[in-house]
């Protein structure tokens, strides 16, 4: 009979412990998204469409500068591990640092070249128009969700993942009742629709930042942390920090690209098969919110035990996470295989759409493990000091070979074609993932990051 050693149920314990109250956080994120889209949608079809086609170029620079703030997380874990506690403050300072640049520099383009590019793409008149200032709103949220990113990142990192949780549904109850008030312009102030769901919004993400932020500097931990000293300079750290960040966000924008391309050729074979597209992909990013608690939960560990320099604990660790996420992903797999009808019924009634969607559902749960995996094997091996190769092989997987076969199979099998190209893609990211990171992980004992 199968039984883990006391290491390994040791870090399993620890794993659950860490994951469960992140995967709800990350859920919360796409919790956030849906209610905006519900009440608009309600509201009024075409307000629906201002939103959602103001949220597209925002969601793509909003996943990659998150990815940007990854260090945070990694940096805090392994610094933890290596017994510098006292330093895991100026890892904060940093991320808030670049969260303000970033989110800056994010606000200022998508201000600048968002609504050029809503009112150049060849949109139903008045779409473009519509959507742009809804995408401005969206833009002046970007530094302080990015401030907000910062410190749950921090918080995981340090293995205390409930407050970022609870923080998530405070704002996803602020962003309700602003949405249920400012939506149907209750208070009379001639602001409704989707422009009232994006100041929504603004308002959920700002009061989640600011949780967050008075929360960290009012803990007993926060002096001994350096929280409120100048940090003497670390090279090594402050390099290690960007070079995570900089790898877990341009993995963030291929994959995210690469999934707009797919949306983009549904869009060419017509109404009935981009909007089965999207429900399809809306299911499957709500389901990849579990692998994505887990990725960082995974991340945290690998991290700790990198920077003790326990090679036997990162591969552990590392192991234990994508063997978790394997069977979790397999049972939503087989629950949606066997709800798909049902799920699709409650995005629409309409039989054309349900006569793609539904089968296309049914398929696209065949990607799902190995999504769950290669997303879980990338973060473990940022976290163990591989940040190069992970987004190597999410460009070969997802940009030069799913694209491509993407666009050919969407033109002879419609839908299905579209989904059997992420099945493949998710198959080479899943197996090149875990391979290299078994090769990380039998590496020689590591050198401390401060050396």
């Amino acid at each position: 009979m199968f039984s883990l050693s006391a290491p390994s149920r040791s870090t399993l314990k620890e794993l659950t412990t860490l994951a469960w109250p992140v995967v709800l956080a990350r859920l919360g994120i796409m919790t956030m998204g849906l209610t905006d889209a519900i009440v608009v949608g309600h509201y009024a079809s075409r307000e629906l469409a201002f939103h959602s086609l103001a949220w597209a170029p925002s969601s793509v620079v909003l996943t990659t500068a998150v990815g940007l703030m990854m260090g945070v997380q990694v940096m805090t874990a392994r610094l933890r591990g290596e017994g510098r506690g006292d330093e895991v403050g100026a890892v904060l300072r940093r991320g808030m640092v670049y969260a303000l640049q970033i989110g800056i520099v994010s606000m200022i383009g998508l201000m600048l070249l968002g609504p050029f590019g809503l009112m150049h793409m060849g949109l139903e008149d008045g779409l473009g128009e519509g959507a742009s200032p809804v995408l401005m709103v969206f833009a002046l949220s970007m530094p302080a969700y990015l401030i907000s990113v910062a410190a749950q990142f921090f918080l995981e990192g340090l293995h205390r993942p409930k407050a970022g949780m609870v923080a998530m549904w405070v704002a996803n109850a602020v962003n309700l009742a602003l949405n249920i008030v400012l939506v149907p312009d209750m208070l009379g102030i001639g602001l409704h629709g989707a422009m009232a769901s994006a100041w929504a919004t603004f308002g959920a993400r700002t009061a989640l930042a600011i949780f967050l932020v008075i929360f960290i500097l009012r803990l007993p931990e926060a002096r001994a942390w350096g929280l409120f000293a100048k940090p003497k300079r670390d090279r090594s750290v402050e390099v290690e920090q960007i070079r995570v960040g900089v790898g877990a966000g341009s993995s963030n924008f291929i994959e995210v690209g690469a999934f707009a391309a797919m949306t983009l050729f549904a869009g060419q074979l017509g109404a009935a098969e981009t909007a089965s597209w999207a429900v399809v992909i809306n299911v499957s990013a709500i389901v990849f919110m579990v692998p994505m608690g887990l990725s960082s939960a995974t991340a945290v560990l690998v991290g700790r035990a990198y920077g003790a320099g326990d090679m036997p604990g990162v591969m552990r660790s590392g192991l234990l996470g994508i063997g978790v996420v394997t069977v979790l992903a397999f049972i939503i797999a087989v629950g949606l295989w066997l709800a798909a009808r049902p799920v699709v019924s409650a995005y629409t009634t309409d039989p054309a759409i349900l006569a793609i969607a539904a089968p296309a559902l049914v398929l696209a749960t065949l990607f799902f493990v190995a999504d769950a995996q290669q997303v879980v094997a990338a973060q473990a091996n940022r976290a163990a000091g591989d940040v190069v190769w992970p987004t190597l092989m999410h460009l070969l997987s997802y940009g030069i070979i799913m694209i491509p076969l993407g666009w050919w199979l969407a033109h002879r099998m419609g839908v299905d074609g579209i989904v059997w190209s992420v099945v493949v893609a998710s198959l080479i990211s899943g197996v090149l993932l875990t391979g290299r990171f078994l090769h990380v992980a039998r590496r020689a004992p590591i050198v401390k990051t401060a050396g």
